[in-house]
């Protein structure tokens, strides 16, 4: 380890910037949050530097360096475009004994400065030992993604409950009570915006009533989007990385899983169209036993768990069980598949409106309306209607729906093996069978269907002919 990470305490210190321009300026506003006295040394400053010397911010010196500019810095940061000049500050700097970057000029320094993630009073500090700026920035971005935004917020308030904590005397009881709402429901509950969840838990747990609760562990539906895993939500990520158990469905795909903590326990609960596979019963089932043993669990469904994913049925067994629990939507498939082929669901010249219908018939037999379905300037989406395009087609003629609408079936949607065919009503379920499409898959049906000809852009087989006005 080539450098030692600190964090210095720069509060009414006073933080030499020798330079005036672009580099310097982004120097300064990184530690103008600081609390630093500030000093800038440069002749032609840019103007962002007086403004902020007008409104006393900052000390400002329009004239070039001198050696006694150093005195009484605790830091300093040299960021002039002359590089004999930048060596000789920090040669100056050195023999002071206070630390110095020179900007770009790794060999000069005392110190780097990292990228850093600033959800004060949480921060973190990315660095490279100086070699790739570019890489620190690009893993910064990366943690930035993963980190809640309230990660600041829940230090705060994890540190105004320690007061409340010290009636629990012995320190390996206030350890882990504190262990207990950073890798528990109370934390999850804060960073996602339920304070007073937050603080109902927390107080369960001081008073020491969680363990006797009916209900120890909680269960978060999250929707995992319809395919590409990239489509997962940040806080989908995060509930997955903090999952003792998985629920699965079939079709979340295994690259989404694989985001998913390694040693989180999964299983699989989905179903083939027709086939043998957990009963909607026994799903219930095991969500209430793995979170009444304390664990965290998480119910992964494809696409949304709002949308014929039967999110409020299992939702309502969690309730009448006394399980806590949450919900974190995704992307439904009718949006992201549909996207992905090119064909917007509403447009102002041919739908005013969409209507997400289940393809496939529940064990009553009911049918959907069908001739609310066939009325022109709508789009109309079946879910798990592959094995009964035919069907869904012929019925819609029959209320009144012209054999020319158009309508395309997209299967394994938003995925690399995607295919899109499209057609009319009277010809879309031949073509869907030619092209021996597989489930998962939906039917789209409305004037924006025609649209993919010229909208797509997913996997297009050739670039798309760009129309030239005359």
């Amino acid at each position: 380890m080539d450098y030692f990470p600190v964090f210095f305490d720069l509060g009414s210190q006073k933080v030499l910037i020798v330079g005036g321009g672009e580099v310097a300026l982004r120097k300064l506003g990184l530690l103008e949050r600081t609390g630093a006295a500030i000093t800038v040394v440069a002749p032609e400053p840019l103007p962002d530097f007086e403004q902020r010397a007008a409104a006393g911010k900052i000390q400002l010196a329009l004239r070039e360096f001198v050696p006694e500019d150093l005195d009484g810095a605790r830091l300093v940061i040299v960021a002039t475009s002359r590089r004999a000049v930048n060596r000789w500050i920090a040669t100056l700097s050195e023999a002071r004994a206070i630390p110095v970057n020179v900007v770009d000029d790794r060999e000069a320094s005392s110190f780097i400065v990292p990228a850093i993630i600033d959800r004060d009073p949480v921060l973190v500090a990315v660095g490279t030992m100086g070699t790739s700026p570019v890489l620190a920035r690009r893993l910064r971005e990366r943690l930035e993604a993963m980190l809640p935004r309230r990660i600041g917020e829940l230090a705060l308030w994890l540190r105004a409950l320690r007061h409340a904590a010290r009636r629990l005397r012995d320190t390996g009881a206030r350890r882990r009570y504190f262990e207990q709402i950073v890798d528990g429901a109370a934390a999850r509950r804060f960073v996602e915006g339920d304070i007073q969840g937050a603080q109902r838990l927390a107080q369960q747990l001081l008073a020491g009533t969680a363990d006797s609760a009916p209900a120890a562990g909680e269960v978060t539906l999250v929707g995992a989007g319809p395919g590409d895993p990239e489509l997962l939500t940040l806080k989908a990520l995060r509930a997955l990385q903090d999952a003792d158990v998985i629920l699965h469905d079939r079709l979340v795909p295994a690259a989404v899983l694989d985001m998913a903590r390694r040693d989180a326990t999964r299983i699989c609960v989905g179903k083939a169209a027709g086939g043998i596979g957990s009963t909607q019963q026994q799903i219930n089932e095991l969500l209430i036993e793995h979170a009444r043993q304390g664990r965290r669990v998480v119910r992964l469904k494809g696409g949304d768990p709002f949308i014929f994913g039967r999110g409020g049925e299992e939702l309502e067994a969690l309730r009448r069980a006394r399980i806590a629990f949450s919900v974190i939507p995704g992307v439904t498939a009718a949006a992201g598949c549909a996207a992905y082929a090119g064909i917007p669901l509403t447009h102002r010249d041919y739908a005013h409106g969409v209507t997400f219908v289940a393809g496939h018939v529940d064990g009553d037999g009911r049918e959907p309306d069908w001739r609310a379905l066939a009325k022109t300037g709508f789009t109309t989406v079946f879910y798990m209607g592959l094995a009964r395009v035919q069907h869904i087609a012929a019925r819609l003629v029959e209320h009144g729906a012209a054999e020319a609408l158009p309508a395309a079936v997209i299967a394994h949607g938003t995925l690399e093996n995607q295919q899109v065919v499209t057609g009319t009503l009277a010809t879309i379920a031949a073509l869907t069978s030619r092209a021996n499409l597989q489930s998962p898959a939906l039917l789209i049906v409305g004037e924006v269907a025609s649209l993919h000809a010229s909208l797509t852009w997913f996997n297009a087989a050739a670039p798309l002919e760009v129309a030239q006005s005359a």
